[in-house]
């Protein structure tokens, strides 16, 4: 059996951590805050689809360094020089667009990737996390998901090079854990949103806000039925550093608590944006989740953490981020 979270969690003092995939959406939230913090930050990411952008406002400051290299390399280990209190692997892309484009590459971070940070980490004795995404669990047949639930995935269709990897990695972390007594943890991350996702990635909440804010249509993919939970970036990163500071390896659910139907979330956005885009149908795609809603009692009960910011206010940050980047419509 896995180790149980211990209930009263020890507050870590890291003084440089490695955050693999750090020029992404979601790692150089996690590249910011840590420095804010007053942690020196590896932000190491070859680019495919991270952006220099993301973290061109970190550039100068003290303790942090961007470290242009392929995680799934050969010798990737020897790349990061270290040494490092915490490793945080978000390294793989993460929207449909980018791991249905890249897929082998997708594998790869997910298996060779991984398997080089949890060598970086075993390397200085930092605490490792992997970050998982509430894909291992498919199309659920449980609802909302717990954490020992195993899942229903298709191995073969064209999301399970994103589902697989991360399964895979899963399994990769908690055997490095047992085999070699790594400090290493797993968070299964839900539907975050927030500024610097990219504009059309695939993703339900750029997309329907970048087609809201630009006039056009609001593509709904099948009859918008089925459901997301979304979770605001901040509250996700206080939910993925609250784990990093425990011991344990069992997966911890991060993610917000409101279910929405897709196509309730799009006539939300057009409110909020005041657009007067329409909302059409469009085929769904294959394997796409029916209901997704993460059961949060582990990292609320144990651990003391719950989505703070409401949806009215997260969406409202993300417009804004969008709406400084969109030309405006006639």
């Amino acid at each position: 059996m896995l180790p149980a979270i211990p209930s009263a969690i020890p507050q870590p003092t890291w003084r440089r951590a490695l955050v693999t995939g750090g020029a992404g959406f979601l790692g150089s939230h996690l590249c910011e805050r840590l420095l804010d913090s007053g942690v020196a930050v590896d932000c190491a990411d070859n680019l495919l689809t991270g952006s220099r952008e993301n973290t061109a406002h970190l550039d100068g400051r003290p303790g942090f360094r961007l470290l242009e290299c392929d995680l799934s390399a050969p010798g990737a280990p020897e790349a990061l020089p270290g040494p490092y209190d915490l490793v945080l692997n978000f390294a793989c892309p993460a929207s449909p667009a980018d791991y249905l484009a890249h897929p082998l590459e997708t594998l790869d971070v997910g298996s060779a990737g991984t398997r080089n940070a949890l060598e970086a980490a075993r390397r200085d004795g930092a605490r490792f996390l992997l970050a998982s995404t509430s894909e291992v669990y498919g199309d659920p047949k449980v609802h909302p998901q717990t954490e020992d639930y195993w899942g229903n995935v298709n191995p073969v269709g064209p999301r399970s090079v994103y589902d697989e990897a991360k399964r895979f990695g899963e399994a990769l972390t908690t055997a490095h854990a047992r085999v070699h007594g790594t400090n290493a943890g797993i968070v299964r991350l839900f539907n975050t949103y927030g500024p610097r996702m990219r504009t059309h990635d695939g993703r339900v909440v750029p997309t329907f806000v970048c087609q809201a804010l630009a006039g056009e249509p609001l593509t709904v993919a099948g009859d918008g039925s089925q459901t997301r939970s979304l979770c605001y970036v901040d509250d996700t990163v206080d939910g993925i550093l609250t784990v990093a500071a425990t011991r344990s390896v069992r997966p911890v659910n991060i993610g917000g608590t409101e279910e929405v139907t897709v196509l309730e979330l799009a006539r939300r956005i057009v409110e909020l944006t005041g657009s007067r885009s329409d909302i059409v149908f469009v085929d769904r795609p294959q394997d796409d989740p029916e209901r997704r809603r993460p059961d949060i009692t582990l990292a609320h009960e144990l651990l003391g953490w719950q989505p703070q910011i409401p949806w009215s206010e997260g969406i409202k940050r993300t417009i804004e981020h969008f709406a400084a980047k969109t030309p405006a419509t006639a």
